[in-house]
Parts: C-alpha cells; structure tokens; sequence
C-alpha cells in the first residue's frame, strides 16, 4: 500500500499502488462505469450496486468502517419497515375493496374509473410509497380494464404519473424524499407543509390532462361493460377484517410516529420498523411456533430486497466518490456557474435534477447530489440556509422521474405488469405523453419554489 494525497480537496488517502492513478480517477471511474451499466438494465441493480460498492473498498477509495458509516441506516429501515407493514395489510384486501368502491361511486363510468385511479393512486403514493402503491393497484387496474373491454394503457399511464406526483408530497411517498429527509434531517412535517400543496395542484392539473386526453376513447365503451363492473362485490375484496382493523390502526401508529416523534428525536426509520415488529406480533402472535416461523419468513420474503440492498450498495459507492473530493469539487463549480446567488443555484439544481431523473433513475442521482448540497452550506450561511435546495432537489427528482419509463422504479414496475398481460408500453408511446407533462409540471413547480422561497 502506498499513501497518495488527494489535489482535489478531500483527504489523504491510503490506496493501492495502481500505477499512481489518483483515486480521485479511480472513484469515478467506478461511479460511472455503475451508471452506465445501470442505464441499459442488462445487469440487476443491486449486483451492479453492491460491485460498485465492493469496488470502492478493494481498491482503498474507502475503508470498511466508512463504507459501513456511509450507510444511510435510517433509510433501510424506513423502507424495511413499510414493506413489511404493506405486505401484511395486503393479505386482508383492503387495496382491491378501495379501487372497486371507487368505481362504484362514480357508476362505472370509464372516465370517472381512470379519474379516480389516477387520484387513489396518488394519495396511496403520498401514504405508503408509490412503488408498493403501484404494485397494489396495477393488477386490479387489469381487473377493472379487462371487464371494460378496453386498452390498460391509459389507465397505467395516468397511475404512473400519479404515483410520482403524490409520492412527491411526503417524506415516505418516493425513495429519493427517505433519502433527503434522512441525510438532511427534514421531518416528516416538514415535507407535507414545503410539497404536499404543489402536489396537489400538479396532481389536479395531471387530472386535468388526463381526462382531456381519453375522454372521447373512454366514452365510447358500451354501457354493458360498466355494468360488468357494478356487479363486483366490493366486500368480498375484504378476506380477513380482523386483520384489516390491526392493520389500519398500526398504519395509523406509525404515520403519527413520523409526525411527532421527529421532536423526540425518533428517526422514522425507527417508528416504521416498530410498527412492522406490531403488525408481525398482531397478526402471528397468535399462531404455534412453527406457523409463526413460516408466517414471518413469507412476510419478510415479500420485502423487496433487490432494492434494499440496491440502496445500501449506492451509499458506499457515494461515500467513495465524496471521500475523494468529486462532489466538492462539482459544487465549487454550481457556485462558480451560479455565482453565488442562492435562488439561482436553487433552479439550477431543480432543473438539473427534473431533466436528469427523466433520462437516469432518480434514486442514484438524488444519492450523488446529497453531498453536493451539503457542501455550500458554508457560501449560503449554513445548513438552514440551504433548506430550498433540498425541496428543490426533491420536487426536481419526484417530477422529473415521470418523463420517461427509466425515470422512477414505479414506471418500470407498472411497464413489467403491462408486459406481463401482452399490452407493453412502448418507450417512445411513453415519452410522448409522459415527458410534455412532465416539463408542465416542472415548470408550475419552479413557480412555486420562486414564490415560497424567494
């Protein structure tokens, strides 16, 4: 081993003699050799994080001990632990008994259904997390489509933007929202006061476009496949009441956890894993010890690990390339181009960020940009001064992620149930819709951000 000084402002290192090639060359080519792999989807995302991250060890970027610290704890947990919580809620048909009630109410008519997918989708998105969101109401957007006789292509659509435009509202509602408010420390009340009022105007003016744009298609279905749909009983969704009622109300203990418990210093990483220990405990504490070993191995098997293990890859690889100056580096020059002025850095990134997570998925960029950030709180007066970037990050990364299929790991979960029942959405038929909508949406945004903030 031979040590190497860091030219670039970050520290010295201890690194492998590899021909004295700065490790600075060395982190990024490991950064972008991951996301441009990540960009064609020929590898799994959680191998290509973890080798990314294995990487930056073998090669001396970092050390185990800051690997490891470089793990955002507090997001794995948030994210264990809602999955664990939706997962059971899931058995009792809770979801199902919701989406068909809707349709109900508004007479089955076609444009009322996909109006009120679009809008349960976005406020599922805002409460649980538009992944899980979307995984729930997708087969039953099949269920209700295929007894319409029409194409599911609008109604994944409209769900696709819907799921990114609520999850944008709040702190759990889109993995990149857990990953700022962790690494910031921005509560759970903070992210519905600052976002939740632009996504509800970007979601009424979505609703808007949307109906606009399939009213004349969906008006054209006969009346006897909307009576098909108020023959459904929506109670026979209901399979388990018990564990509905235990559900609902340990949901309900942990999204006032994330309220409250920011002041008492609990993390809502730690209130989502306190409410999976519940839910487990409620719903199997019942059971012998061999059905309850079954029971809680299915339910963790239903955790989606490849994007658990995807994040904590991602950490590692971003505490490689932080460790060796590449983001100070990039954020000395967004102040030299945005010459210091506050709100100008604030669109920057915001624009930055929104046309970047259309082309990239947007949980990497947001991880990247974090340390970014962190380093012009020192040019803006510290770290309260630079709260607007951070919502401008976050509404950026949310938004932006609606412009193509790559965008969010939503879109591409909706587009694998698509492809599964033989009606794909094309790439291109996609951005077509997806991406105008996408820059209208950005640009009502930056409104806001000049109106709240500056």
């Amino acid at each position: 081993m031979t040590t190497q000084s860091n030219s670039h402002g970050g520290a010295t290192l201890s690194v492998p003699d590899l021909l004295g090639v700065d490790p600075l060359w060395i982190a990024t080519g490991i950064l972008i050799f991951v996301y441009a792999v990540l960009i064609t989807e020929r590898v799994n995302r959680a191998i290509l994080a973890m080798l990314g991250a294995s990487l930056m060890v073998l090669f001396g970027i970092i050390n185990q001990e800051q690997a490891i610290g470089g793990v955002d704890s507090n997001t794995l947990a948030l994210l264990i632990g809602m999955m664990v919580i939706v997962g059971i809620t899931s058995k009792c048909g809770l979801f199902q008994y919701v989406a068909i009630k809707a349709a109900k109410t508004v007479n089955a008519n076609p444009t009322g259904i996909l109006i009120m997918l679009t809008l349960i989708t976005a406020v599922f998105s805002a409460l649980l997390d538009n992944v899980t969101t979307v995984l729930l109401i997708a087969p039953i957007t099949l269920l209700i489509t295929d007894a319409l006789e029409t194409r599911v292509f609008p109604f994944f659509i409209a769900e696709i933007l819907a799921s990114n435009v609520g999850g944008t509202a709040t702190l759990i509602g889109d993995p990149p929202n857990i990953i700022i408010g962790s690494a910031a420390g921005l509560s759970f009340n903070e992210f519905v006061v600052n976002l939740a009022p632009i996504s509800a105007i970007c979601l009424v003016v979505l609703t808007g476009i949307i109906y606009l744009m399939n009213r004349k298609e969906l008006a054209a279905i006969p009346a006897e496949a909307s009576a098909r749909i108020m023959k459904f009983k929506e109670n026979e969704a209901i399979t388990d009441k018990p564990l509905m009622f235990k559900s609902l109300s340990v949901l309900g203990l942990v999204i006032f956890g994330f309220v409250v418990g920011h002041g008492y210093g609990v993390q809502p990483g730690t209130s989502a894993l306190a409410g999976a220990a519940l839910l487990m405990l409620l719903a199997y504490g019942h059971q012998d010890g061999e059905e309850q070993s079954e029971s809680v191995h299915h339910i963790f098997g239903e955790v989606e690990w490849v994007t658990i293990f995807f994040f904590g890859g991602l950490f590692v690889i971003v505490a490689g390339v932080e460790h060796v100056g590449l983001l100070a580096f990039f954020g000395e020059k967004v102040l030299e181009l945005t010459q210091g002025d506050l709100m100008m850095t604030s669109f920057f990134i915001f624009w930055a960020s929104g046309i970047l997570s259309a082309i990239l998925d947007n949980i990497p960029f947001v991880a990247t940009m974090i340390p970014l950030i962190e380093s012009t709180a020192d040019t803006f007066g510290g770290p309260e001064a630079i709260e607007p970037l951070w919502w401008s990050l976050a509404l950026g990364a949310c938004l932006g992620g609606n412009g193509t299929l790559l965008g969010a790991s939503a879109n591409l979960t909706v587009a694998a149930f698509a492809e599964k029942a033989k009606q794909p959405i094309g790439f291109i038929a996609f951005v077509k819709i997806a991406f105008p909508i996408m820059i209208l949406t950005l640009m009502i945004a930056n409104v806001y951000i000049w109106l709240r903030y500056f």
